[in-house]
Order: C-alpha cells, then structure tokens, then sequence
C-alpha cells in the first residue's frame, strides 16, 4: 500500500503524493471546512458526517494497475492513458465499509464520491470526456472487472484495512470489523453501487423536492476539500474584521474629534438584512464593517462556524482600492483575499510595488508569489475576500467545478455596494442569488448614497422582506458640495470646449467625463494641448477602458498623484469615461458631463469637491447626443451607451433645478420619481422577470449532477467582455510567456499586454492557440489607448460604441 499515489510528481525524480496521505489530508480538509461552515440551515443532521466519508472514500478507487501505470508509478512501464473513471471503482469501498449504514445515507455518500469530477448526465464532445451515465451505465459486472483490473489484491487488503482503521480513529461510523475482501468482490460492488446512483440520479426530481440543493451543497463540501488538499493551503481561522475593529473606528475617530454617527451605531445594531443610504463621506463603509462585525458574532452564535464575508463591487478598479483600504483599516495586509478574474494581477502589480531587497524585486519571482497568492484565494482560504457577484453568481453553475464556490457562501455575510450599477438583467440574477444566500444562512447588506425606493423594494422582496433601512436621522443634513448647471450644447461643441478652457486658465483642476471613449479621446486631444501649455507636463490626463494593463497602472498612479482627495489642490484636466466613476478616489474643483443616467451622474458630481472643503462646486451636465448602436435595434441611446428613457427623464429633472445647490437627499428624491415613472415599472418587471428565470435555471438544481458546461460561456458573456494583445505586442507577449517555467505564472507576467474589449469582439482578429490569445491589428497610443480595431467593415471596433 506504500506504493500506492495518488497522483504523478510536479518534480522530476521525486515520487508523488501517497494515496494514503492524500485521502487522510482530505479528510482533514472536510473537517477544517466543517469547523468554518458550521450548521447549514436546511440540511440533513448527518451532512458533514455524508462528506466525511466521502472525503476518506473519493479516491480509494486508484487502486488499479491502470491508474497507477497512468501517473508514472509503475517501475519500468512508460505512462499511459487508462481510460477508466477511478472515482467509480471508489464506489465499491463505499458500498463494502458503510454496509451497516441505512441505504439512503450511503447513497448520499456515494453521489458525492462518483460526482467529484465529472457529471452524472449530459454529454461533453470526447469519449474521454463522457458522463458517466453514459459512459458505465450500460455495463454489467463482467464489465466492471475487465475495467478495473488488474489490481493487486494485497495492497487491496491493505488500503481497506488503513481506511477503515482511518475511519475509526475519527469516528465515522464504519463496521467494527473491516471487510475482508478480494478484486472481484470490490468490482462487482463498485457495479452494485453505481446502479443505485444510476436509479436516484438519472432523471429530473421531481417539483417541490430540494434535495438538488443538498447534492451540490455535499459536492461542494467534498471537491472543496479536495482542493485543499491537493494544494496543501490550509484555511484562515483569524478574522481580519475581529473582535477590536469597533474600539479602534471609535479611538480613530476620537483622535479626530469625531465620534460614531447615528446611522453607524444603529446599523452595528442591526442582526438582520441591512440597506443602508447614506450621503458620501458619511462613513458607509465603517457602518457596514460595524455591521458585519456584528453579524459575524450572530452566526458564531447560531452556527457554531466561522463567517466568510465577502464584499462585493462591480469594477476591478474599485475592487483594488478597497482592499488596499481594508487592509489598511483592518491592519492585515495579508488576510484579505481578492476574488475577481483580475486576481492574480492584482498581486503582482502589489508584488512589485512592495518589493524592496530580495527575490521579490525579481519580475519572475514576484509573479510567481502573486500566482501563489491567486491561487490560495480560488481555494477558499481568506475570511474576509473582495471581489464581483460575478465570482460568487458562476458557483450556480455547480458541478464539480463550481459547487465549492456555493458551499462557501453558505453561513456568510455579503456587502454590495453600488448595485445600481448593473442592468435589469444582471440585477434580477443578483437578487435570486442573495435570496439563496439567505435561505441558507446568509446576510445581507446593501449600502448606497441614493438608494431608490424601487430598487430597496426589489432587494426587500427578494429576502423575504427581512431588511433593516437604516439612514441619517431626519434632523441630519447631508453637506451641499454642488451646483447644478445645465447646457444645451453637446459636450464636444465648441462653446463646451470653451468654457471649460477658461475654468483651466482661471487655475482650477475640471474633470470631463464622456459617456463613450471616442468623444473622451476627442476631448483630450481638443483640451489637452491648452493644459499643459497653462500648467505643464502631468497636468492633463486621460482614462478609459481600453488600455493595456500596464499603461493603465501607470496612467492611474499619475492620477492620484495630482488629484487624489486629501492632496493639496493643483490645477490641472482630467478626460475620461465610465471608468472614472468609482475607480479612483478623486477630488477635482469642477465637472463637466455629458447627460447619462441618474445614478451615473451622482457617481461623476462626487469626483467634485469630495470632501466637500470648497463652496459648492459646479456641476455642469450636456445634452448628449441620442443614436442608434450596433445590436440594438432602433432603440436611442445617449452617446450611444445609456437608455434614452431614463436619461431623457432624468434631464428633465435636472433642468428644473438649473442653477441651484444640490445634495444625495434631494438625488434620492428624484430617483424616485424617475422609477415611479412607466419606464420605472417596466425595469422592476424586467428585474423580476430574470430573477425568476435564473432562480428557475440555475438554482433549482434538479438534476445536480448534469453537466452544464455549455451554459458556462453564454454566463460569462453576461458579466466579462474578452482580452486582446496588439500584434505588434505578440513577440513580447511570447517572450514573457517563455521567462519562468510556471506556465500559470509566466502567463500572469505577460498579462501586461492584455488590452480589455467587450465581449462580441471576440470574432475580431485571429485566436493564437498556442499562447492561447486573441491578437488584433489596431490603433493604440499609451496615452490615448485603443483607438480602432482593422478588419472588414463590418466587423470594426470603434471607440464610440461601449464604455
């Protein structure tokens, strides 16, 4: 049985993983993650018990020749394919040491065994990749001992003596004496088992059984154990948002003379669902740590486990600031793990700007440590994570890729900020997740500065009307930072270029925001030129979307530099889109915008006068320019990008209140009467309609082993555009590739060249299969970005026509 591994070695001449030590660290795994999880509302008493087994259990079956010859240990045989499922062979030591449980609970243990890698039903294209319904179910016993033989029927002994020993040692309820068994009896068991998870499994269950969600709750617990365990992570048991953050908010505070708002002690108050409207600079933020701190003692309480929380935002940019701010606030640089696709290039751009003396200084090392850190984050190891609904909506697809991700969301505490943000059909797929989070075991909390009745409503509903509002009490008054003024000139018309060149010769510092990346580009190349003639080099910036990652790190870095909040005011012009929205914390004298949604607009007026030190400051808002984009039909859309119907109202609000000073209570105010409009109910319907839809496909889970692989680009599509490198990047793109030998690692060093595009762009230039990369033929400038991209002309990017 010491011969017996479980997988080939990552390093040369060195033997892999014993069978045994992987099974006992698996084990281990399930119950480091049961002390984490706790009791999951609505499961079976025996859940953890199930995944126990099923830990010890899942690849007991790589017992045979085949497999073993497979991986490289078989002395003097050269590995070859195997072409036999290991998982359905482990089986058999299921149905042989859990003879003497009920027959239901081994079948449960048994899903979870023959599950852990591929789905029970559907089809994926290759024999080599079939279900394994499809693949085993019409096999008989002879069938099963042809494929899973030879095996050596000492090590046979051996390994269910160790396992049942095993088993005993952590009391999992095994026979007092451990079966005595040979190949064949183990074979014809295996067959035995198979075709009761063949009988429970291969159809639909039927309306109104939730058994689906304890499947993959089961799956999850097990495949998340075994990627603990095949990785060697171990998880955090020290929460970085303890039990000293209130005292030390409340002694930061002092030292400045404050002392906590009344909406921060009634929402660290609060042991519900929390909405939370609050101006800017009112301490959202520290109410809703304070609130999830209390949370967090809540579940300890009631679960017995150690609460995750997970606070989530819509763009990388914003993501990144937060978790530098967290670890600052919570003093732990390293306990706060960020979870969106851009991961592992968060940690190699904080590698590098951290290294001093040492192998980090390397650009090789230090992506290496970042993969590192990237990884540990996918295998669940940080209590406190950063990251999208994205990252945390894709565990709907389950299986045995996916189910992990909604086992860890159970018991957990969930912060969104910004949801006005996404479209009605993102929205409704977020709300039908929060409602699974909180059906098992979850809070929730949604935290923002003008939160429209409607959308509460939709997040209220979806929780099963248990929310807490909590907002300044009426006698407070939010600070009046700006003035409204309005134009009728387009923002790039010429009377608009000219006011805001007498702002920058009058020395303030004016930011212009677009609604596309054409006008923006235009703007910089129109305002740009007078800037720094006035005011010198580094005065005039742009951003937007479409940068390599490189140059956008270093375009945001001068940014901040000149403008960040807290700095010394300096005059200077800052051009851009969307992407200034809530990226980056700035506080600029003045803003100048096209017209955009409502909720847009109060993102762009806070880039002004942030901190409210200036009188209040203008606000100058532009007729957009109304067009038809590519996709959508006839429908209008301002400057191609935002809905004409909501716009168009939000303008016409705007106008009455031409000239006049204005604050989030009154914003709030007028988002309400843009949603209480026709327009306003057909978006709730709309909401409501994909919440259902999604709940319906995806979290139903009446057949929790199929396979749902081709459902999982069509999801990304609805979150994640795609990535490009330039051509004239290709060579370098190649070479950073071919620096480390980690290909993950060498990857994320090359990842630099990345360019970000929206998703139907991926039919744009050619897909190089070996780097595994779209390469376009395009128009790109550091400082202007991409510009266009060459192909027919039907297929052209042009700037103008996304964010």
């Amino acid at each position: 049985m010491k011969d017996l591994r479980a997988k080939s070695s990552t390093t040369p001449g060195v033997p892999g993983e014993l069978l045994t030590s992987h099974l006992l660290n698996t084990l281990q795994a399930v119950q480091a993650i049961r002390v984490r999880i706790g009791d999951i509302p609505g499961m079976p008493a025996e859940f953890w018990t199930w995944a126990a087994l099923a830990a010890l259990l899942h690849d007991a079956g790589k017992l045979p020749d085949g497999f073993q010859r497979m991986i490289g240990n078989i002395v003097r045989q050269k590995p070859t394919a195997w072409g036999e499922r290991h998982e359905v062979l482990s089986l058999g030591f299921v149905h042989l040491l859990l003879a003497e449980l009920p027959t239901e609970q081994r079948n449960w243990v048994a899903a979870a065994v023959a599950g852990h890698h591929r789905p029970f039903t559907s089809g994926l294209d290759g024999r080599s990749k079939l279900p394994l319904f499809a693949q085993y179910g019409d096999d008989g016993p002879e069938d099963f001992a042809d494929k899973f033989t030879p095996a050596d029927a000492e090590r046979l002994t051996d390994l269910m003596e160790w396992l049942h020993a095993t088993g005993h040692r952590y009391l999992l309820p095994f026979p007092e004496i451990a079966p005595r068994t040979g190949v064949r009896q183990l074979t014809d068991a295996a067959h035995q088992q198979f075709q009761h998870v063949i009988n429970r499994w291969e159809w639909p269950l039927p309306p109104g059984d939730d058994s689906g969600t304890t499947a993959v709750l089961l799956l999850g617990a097990v495949t998340m154990a075994d990627h603990l365990s095949s990785a060697h992570a171990p998880l955090d048991t020290r929460h970085p948002l303890d039990e000293t953050y209130p005292a030390r908010l409340a002694e930061r505070l002092a030292t400045q003379g404050h002392a906590l708002r009344p909406q921060q002690r009634q929402a660290a108050d609060t042991l519900d669902n929390l909405l939370l409207r609050s101006w800017t600079g009112s301490g959202k933020t520290e109410a809703v740590l304070l609130w999830a701190r209390s949370q967090i003692l809540d579940l300890v309480a009631r679960t017995k486990g150690n609460p995750r929380v997970f606070y989530l935002l819509p763009y990388l940019a914003s993501i990144n600031a937060m978790t530098g701010r967290l670890a600052e606030d919570l003093n732990s640089p390293d306990g706060i793990g960020v979870a969106h696709s851009r991961a592992a290039s968060y940690h190699l751009a904080q590698s590098l700007a951290d290294g001093c003396a040492g192998e980090d200084t390397d650009p090789v090392n230090a992506a290496a440590k970042a993969h590192s850190r990237a990884e540990a984050t996918k295998n669940f190891r940080e209590l406190l994570r950063i990251g999208t609904p994205y990252q945390l909506l894709r565990g709907a697809l389950a299986g045995p890729v996916h189910s992990s991700i909604l086992a860890d969301s159970t018991n957990s505490i969930f912060i969104l900020d910004e949801l006005h943000t996404y479209d009605a059909r993102r929205l409704g797929m977020i709300l039908a997740i929060m409602s699974f989070w909180h059906r098992l075991g979850g809070r929730i909390a949604v935290l923002s500065a003008t939160m429209p009745t409607a959308l509460a409503e939709l997040v209220t509903r979806a929780l099963d009307g248990r929310t807490t509002l909590v907002e300044p009490p009426p006698e407070s008054h939010s600070p009046v930072r700006h003035r409204l003024h309005i134009r009728q000139a387009h923002l790039t018309d010429g009377p608009s270029l000219d006011e805001i060149r007498q702002r920058l010769a009058d020395g303030q510092s004016v930011l212009v925001v677009a609604n596309n990346i054409r006008d923006a580009i235009t703007l910089y190349q129109a305002l740009g030129p007078f800037c720094v003639e006035l005011h010198g080099e580094n005065s005039a910036h742009l951003l937007h979307s479409r940068y390599r990652r490189m140059d956008r790190t270093a375009i945001e870095t001068a940014i901040q530099e000149r403008f960040a909040s807290g700095k010394p005011r300096r005059p200077g012009l800052l051009v851009g889109t969307q992407a200034l929205e809530v990226s980056l914390d700035l506080d600029l004298d003045a803003c100048h915008t096209s017209a955009a949604d409502l909720e847009a607009l109060v993102q762009r007026f806070g880039r002004t006068n942030r901190l409210g030190t200036l009188a209040p400051a203008p606000v100058v808002v532009h007729q957009p320019a109304y067009t038809t984009r590519r996709g959508g039909g006839d429908d209008l859309w301002a400057d191609g990008v935002y809905e004409a119907e909501p716009t168009q109202h939000g303008w016409e609000i705007l106008t009455r209140h031409d000239g006049q000073t204005i604050n989030e209570q009154v914003i709030t105010g007028w988002l309400d009467e843009i949603y209480a409009s026709p327009w306003g109910h057909r978006w709730a319907q709309k909401v409501e309609h994909h919440r259902t839809q999604f709940k319906k496909s995806f979290l139903k889970f009446s057949q929790p082993f199929d396979d749902r692989s081709d459902l999982a680009d069509a999801f990304d599509a609805q979150f994640d555009g795609t990535e490009a490198v330039l051509a004239e990047d290709h060579d370098a793109y190649k070479a950073s590739l071919e620096q480390a030998g980690n290909k993950s690692t060498a990857r994320l060093y090359a990842d630099q060249y990345l360019i970000p595009m929206p998703a139907w762009c991926m039919g744009l230039g050619s897909y190089d299969h070996q780097l595994k990369v779209r390469i376009i033929d395009g128009d790109y400038d550091p400082i202007l970005g991409l510009q266009g991209v060459h192909r027919d002309p039907q297929q052209k990017y042009e700037p103008g026509e996304i964010l």
